[in-house]
């Protein structure tokens, strides 16, 4: 499944609504067990299937950025005013041109595995990238029995510890 000739690069994305440790250790993970050159924390402005964010695009980049700072493999940035998207699909194309010679992987938990088949151009994405699915809590079964595990041949399962901690929970505490 991971061809040992490109370059790998990984992307995650989302709201980062803050961004956490939790965050971080599903990053280092990902690039060890994947062996990833480079992972991109995409942050988004405003989730597709979210009303609202809590901070601002400008506050969770620094954040997320502060977090990181002691990883070199791990960039930071947002992607939507240079792509004109907000859309998986089209920062995933981004990428494919911008780093011709690379295989992606996106990384998501197991929530968003359930709905993956919702976003632009699913179709599309799941033949352009390897899915790379951490566990989520009360998800995981769920998510090994979503619509799209029927569609998808580039995936990977991991297999650990669940992080309990979710932005979620953090911006509760905040209220």
């Amino acid at each position: 499944m991971i061809k040992s000739n490109l370059k790998r690069i990984g992307i995650y994305g989302g709201s980062f609504d803050p961004p956490h440790y939790g965050h971080l250790i599903i990053s280092k993970i990902a690039i060890k067990k994947l062996k990833l050159k480079k992972l991109f924390w995409c942050v988004t402005k405003k989730n597709p299937f979210k009303k609202k964010t809590y901070f601002t695009l400008n506050h969770r980049i620094i954040k997320s950025k502060k977090l990181v700072k002691r990883n070199n493999k791990i960039t930071v940035s947002s992607f939507e005013d240079k792509i004109k998207s907000n859309a998986t699909i089209d920062l995933i194309k981004y990428f494919k041109k911008k780093y011709n010679n690379s295989e992606f992987f996106l990384i998501i938990g197991a929530d968003n595995l359930i709905n993956l088949h919702k976003w632009k151009n699913h179709k599309q994405l799941i033949k352009l990238v390897n899915i790379a699915v951490f566990p989520r809590k009360d998800y995981d079964q769920k998510a090994k029995k979503s619509v799209i595990l029927k569609k998808v041949k580039k995936i990977i399962f991991f297999k650990s510890k669940h992080i309990n901690i979710s932005s979620t929970e953090l911006r509760k505490k905040l209220n």
